[in-house]
């Protein structure tokens, strides 16, 4: 199993409580988070420091105190500074029981195609204390942890409708819609090809696009050049490798589409700050 797929598709936690909690500080190989996206809700609060985060093609300054509720579907990458952030990866029909009311809120907010995220802040204490809840709930893993972290998220939602959260509409046009979808595919495109030699035509080719307008239209929507991005894909692939394989570092390199190991430790160093070797000991 990949480590980080653009588009994560296992399931999160148990069968029977499909919720995943992720603490991650400077120190983590995922500080950085990379592009991607996935079918559940992520719930992310920022514990300490800055988070710049880049939903669809928006970009969302998150801070300590605040807190974000990312839908399913939205394309999401961010670059923390001094922070600690914790986020939450779920299934949000764990909610849902039968036709009941409930159950219709929470289709409500998995069928609003045109809303990325909802942005809870600092001020809106209420908010703040519910998303706190269900994330001290899941960590200390207490008897009844389940029951406590339900009833947080049936609150925040109940908050959402309360609150006219969900009042707010994107201003995103059908465009931009068909320009997510294309980076979608670009984005699977790489994640089953990233491990063998890959070409500007060859990405550019997987949306049908000159390798020129595809440039373009690749840094409008990620900042960064497709080379670039791909780059730093295959270092996330050998990070994970060299925390959890056996392998050599020249094996990690070649498994992760590199074909010379000169130029993937200089590009490890470049994206890292430091050597593979010197990874393994941090």
């Amino acid at each position: 199993m990949h480590y980080h797929h653009y588009h994560e598709n296992w399931k999160r936690g148990t069968f029977d409580f499909p919720l995943k909690l992720y603490h991650i500080t400077s120190a983590h190989p995922r500080y950085v988070m990379v592009l991607h996206w996935h079918v559940e809700f992520e719930l992310i609060r920022v514990l300490e420091g800055d988070f710049i985060m880049n939903l669809n093609e928006e970009e969302v300054h998150v801070t300590e105190g605040t807190s974000l509720l990312l839908l399913p579907g939205t394309l999401h990458s961010g670059v923390p500074k001094d922070c600690t952030y914790e986020c939450i990866v779920f299934d949000m029909d764990i909610l849902i029981n039968k036709n009941d009311s409930t159950g219709k809120l929470v289709q409500t907010l998995k069928n609003k195609e045109s809303v990325s995220h909802y942005f809870f802040p600092r001020e809106d204490i209420e908010m703040q204390r519910v998303v706190n809840s269900i994330f001290e709930g899941i960590a200390y893993r207490g008897e009844g942890y389940q029951m406590v972290t339900l009833g947080g998220l049936s609150q925040m939602v109940g908050l959402i409708f309360n609150k006219k959260y969900n009042n707010s509409e994107s201003t995103s046009s059908g465009t931009q819609f068909r320009r997510i979808s294309q980076l979608k595919t670009v984005l699977s495109f790489l994640d089953a090809n990233y491990h063998h030699p890959l070409t500007l035509e060859d990405i550019a080719g997987s949306v049908n696009m000159s390798p020129k307008y595809f440039c373009r239209f690749f840094k409008e929507m990620t900042h960064r050049t497709p080379m670039d991005h791909l780059n730093n894909f295959r270092i996330e692939r050998a990070c994970q490798q060299l925390l959890t394989s056996d392998l050599s570092i020249t094996e990690i390199a070649y498994n992760s589409g590199f074909n010379d190991l000169s130029y993937f430790i200089k590009t490890f160093k470049r994206y890292k700050g430091t050597t593979p070797k010197q990874y393994l000991k941090t």
